[in-house]
């Protein structure tokens, strides 16, 4: 690629060379012989914007694609919760790959929920955005925040395993005591996403 974009500007590999401020034959080395093995980065990078072309085209290694992570038509009640038939997705919200490994999420199995209500104040408020994953539903005795469902009700809670049962809790000690049905786990809030103030 290299050869052909210097051929179609009529430059000289020499000329390139001599730009990037190495020596004459650093890119016909680096074309004929494959000596460096690859461009170094800042060589590259101006290469490529003087080329108008995309770094990957020389070398380079390509971005990670973006997660697109949906966004479900459901509000995780941070109060008494909110009757759902079904998870709608609305849309996607795209997340960094590399956030996405360092929260052991893995494609597919995650989703984005508002929070609804005060019961979880002050770690989670009213309207903010949440990142469930969906493989996550175990919950130890010291209690994680779940996105949770007891008897058709979806509402966001602290969980923790008392024996052989779930118990779940809000955080806000001004909050009505949690219902007393089976809880069902959907799936572990991993990350918080809210808007600036």
């Amino acid at each position: 690629m290299l050869v052909a974009a210097a051929a179609a500007r009529g430059d000289s590999l020499a000329a390139l060379s001599a730009m990037l401020g190495r020596n004459a034959a650093y890119l016909q080395q680096f074309v004929s012989r494959g000596t460096p093995k690859r461009l170094a980065e800042d060589d590259r990078r101006r290469l490529a914007d003087y080329f108008g072309i995309d770094e990957v085209a020389l070398g380079g290694v390509a971005a990670p694609r973006a997660w697109r992570v949906p966004r479900l038509d459901v509000s995780a009640s941070a109060g008494p919760g909110s009757l759902v038939d079904d998870d709608l997705v609305l849309g996607a919200e795209a997340i960094d790959p590399s956030l996405a490994e360092r929260l052991g999420l893995r494609e597919g199995q995650a989703g984005i929920v508002r929070v609804r209500g005060d019961s979880m104040e002050p770690g989670l408020m009213d309207g903010d955005l949440i990142l469930v994953d969906l493989a996550r539903r175990t919950a130890s005795a010291r209690g994680e925040i779940f996105v949770i469902r007891i008897d058709g009700a979806v509402m966001v809670k602290r969980v923790a395993r008392l024996g052989t049962r779930l118990v779940a809790t809000s955080d806000n000690p001004a909050a009505p005591p949690v219902g007393r049905g089976r809880v069902e786990l959907i799936g572990r809030v991993v990350w918080l996403m809210r808007a600036p103030q």
